[in-house]
């Protein structure tokens, strides 16, 4: 498992850290960043509830002059601000549930486990990514393999941009890197590894970086196995980078597009 278990507790523990004050913060789920901000105010995030809710699936949310309530096929939740007090399913929690300027805010984890949903707090996003219940993908990884095959090669071939996710991939599932998707795209060990982290392109969720359609399709296959390059490790473009150690030191496997990959 390597440091999985290690990532895993400082994941959870900067979901719990004290915070002086509230500040704002990212949200994304299942790969979406969310229009409205979340915030995090004494070592607990809150997200506004409608937009939540309706990232996780088909919900109905309405205010009924005291309370925000939710249904949706299978699960219902009120939240109530006067007496801070989240129900779900008939589960009562109390909690901090807040109004800011006409949205409702209730803490993020909770609510998200309650449903099924899984968080985790992303340093890179400087927020937190909800995986909701049923995904296909882990939040975080789909994410940033959609922005890096986005920013990498955005203006390949479906296959290209594939192979630039298997790349990412590969890394991931060799001894010789790190273990988990965005650890591999921001790994500085012996230099900064992608382009667009050395440009600032997929810092945060960069808006000028929101990933295509097609980058989207390319990490879902990615990360469903299809594999266009085998084990290559590395790639570069020619007609942007001489690629002289690659070239001296690794063994060339196949050019897809614009890009040259390497085992």
């Amino acid at each position: 498992m390597k440091r999985k278990l290690l990532c895993g507790l400082l994941a959870a523990a900067a979901l719990c850290v004290p915070a002086q004050a509230a500040r704002p913060a990212n949200l994304q789920v299942d790969g979406e960043l969310l229009d409205a901000p979340a915030y995090v105010e004494e070592g607990v995030t809150y997200a506004p509830l409608r937009e939540l809710l309706e990232a996780l699936g088909d919900w109905n949310v309405w205010w009924d002059g005291s309370a925000a309530r939710a249904v949706s096929e299978d699960a219902s939740l009120s939240a109530h601000p006067d007496g801070n007090v989240l129900t779900v399913n008939g589960q009562r929690y109390p909690c901090v549930v807040d109004v800011v300027e006409g949205r409702t805010y209730v803490p993020l984890r909770l609510t998200a486990e309650a449903l099924g949903g899984r968080v985790q707090w992303d340093p890179w996003l400087d927020g937190a990514a909800v995986t909701s219940p049923g995904a296909e993908h882990d939040a975080m990884d789909y994410f940033w393999l959609a922005r890096i095959i986005h920013a990498e090669s955005g203006g390949e071939a479906l296959e290209g941009q594939i192979a630039v996710g298997n790349v990412v991939l590969n890394r991931v599932a060799s001894e010789d890197f790190p273990d988990s998707v965005p650890e591999v795209i921001f790994d500085t060990e012996n230099g900064v590894q992608f382009e667009p982290v050395a440009n600032g392109s997929v810092a945060n969720g960069s808006v000028a970086n929101q990933p295509t359609d097609l980058s989207r399709e390319a990490a879902r296959r990615a990360l469903e196995g299809e594999n266009t390059v085998g084990q290559a490790l590395y790639f570069f473009a020619p007609a942007l980078s001489q690629g002289s150690w690659i070239d001296a030191s690794r063994v060339y496997r196949q050019t897809i597009g614009c890009h040259r990959f390497y085992l």
